[in-house]
């Protein structure tokens, strides 16, 4: 199910080069040919050691900037390049960041189920663990308020399926999650994932019933089309936010952060053109007293956790990183994958990124083609249109 695209960048030293990740899990082959046609023959010739000048570069030779897949092919190319640097001054990357200020990185597990039953039972598993943060969820991935299959209205000839309901989700997911927060005590960190499913005024009452429940955060409430209405959450309840695991430039949490609307900063480094920007949002993040919550979870590759890892582990902004576990297979075609050891992320201490591709053993699992090319599977209401994820 991995639909994984790496970047090798070799230089003129025998034997030195660096590993990035191009991961855009929905659209891989689109990524694969912005690399193959356009990026890597720009990038043929071009000095290693000017990092800073290649990314903007980079940035800017489309002339048109951002964009999920540029920003993919860019992260590629600026992982690579940190890989280099610390590989050719014996270091880690975080070392080239200024040095750890902490000694491993804290993350959060997944936890969930179908009944509060059994997302507490879920959230125990985790904690037993050693994991002190937890996000949890509530039957489908944008957890709870749907209706089952073939209950309800719903127009003749639609949707059969489980079908999303606001209102529903209102005032279903903060009584589950308070029978969680009861039986599992006040100590854990419990998060949870709206997946950008509501809308307006539901956002704003969703997270004022949440707020007893000292949530460590609730993540993506809105879509990022109405990112104004966390105004209005600010304004109704502290119930803490975490914003902009879709987001695909830096300058899209500015005015969230200045004006110090979310709590913590959202992003898969991949998505916003890999450590170079990673780092400059952790900055801004510290400038005005929000943190970091990077999105490294779910199909994401051990290149982008690690790349994360280094940030993190480096910035006084750092607030958590969501986890991810890789099967025996995936580590042996990446040695030196991230440890994760009683909730605590550690990269392997090696110089660079500290990981490296077993090309041998990757070339066995040729990235396919996809049922539907790959897209990504939309939530619907009971009259069958679509939710934003």
């Amino acid at each position: 199910n991995y639909r994984w695209v790496f970047l090798k960048v070799f230089t003129s030293e025998p034997g030195l080069y660096g590993i990035g990740t191009a991961g855009n899990h929905y659209q891989p082959h689109a990524v694969i040919a912005a690399l193959e046609k356009h990026f890597i023959p720009w990038l043929i010739g071009k000095d290693v050691d000017r990092i800073e000048d290649l990314w903007q570069s980079a940035h800017l030779r489309t002339y048109w900037r951002n964009g999920p897949v540029n920003n993919n092919v860019l992260s590629a190319m600026d992982m690579a390049l940190w890989d280099i640097k610390g590989k050719r001054a014996g270091m880690p990357v975080y070392e080239l960041l200024g040095g750890k200020v902490r000694d491993a990185v804290p993350c959060y597990d997944h936890a969930g189920g179908a009944t509060p039953e059994a997302a507490v039972e879920s959230v125990r598993k985790s904690l037993a663990a050693g994991f002190r943060h937890v996000r949890v969820q509530f039957g489908a991935y944008g957890g709870g308020g749907f209706i089952p299959k073939g209950q309800g209205s719903r127009p003749e000839g639609g949707l059969d399926g489980p079908a999303f309901d606001e209102e529903q989700y209102v005032d279903q997911v903060p009584r589950m999650m308070e029978r969680v927060r009861s039986e599992v005590g006040a100590a854990p960190k419990l998060l949870h994932d709206a997946h950008s499913h509501l809308s307006g005024m539901n956002a704003v009452e969703f997270c004022r019933r949440m707020q007893p429940l000292q949530m460590f955060f609730i993540e993506d409430v809105l879509p990022p089309e109405q990112l104004a209405w966390y105004r209005q959450i600010r304004q109704n309840c502290t119930t803490p936010q975490a914003v902009g695991e879709v987001f695909s430039h830096p300058l899209e949490y500015t005015p969230l952060i200045s004006e110090r609307l979310i709590d913590f900063a959202r992003c898969r480094v991949s998505a916003i053109g890999g450590i170079t920007p990673a780092r400059k949002l952790a900055v801004l993040c510290e400038n005005f007293g929000v943190r970091t919550a990077f999105q490294e979870g779910g199909e994401n590759d051990p290149v982008n956790q690690l790349a994360a890892y280094h940030v993190d582990i480096s910035s006084p902004a750092f607030g958590i990183q969501e986890e991810n576990k890789f099967p025996p297979l995936v580590r042996e075609m990446l040695p030196g994958c991230a440890e994760i050891r009683k909730g605590y992320l550690y990269g392997s201490g090696k110089p660079g990124l500290g990981i490296d591709i077993d090309e041998k053993l990757m070339a066995k699992h040729p990235l396919g083609a996809f049922p539907g090319g790959g897209a990504y599977t939309l939530d619907r209401t009971m009259d069958g249109a679509v939710v934003k994820p």
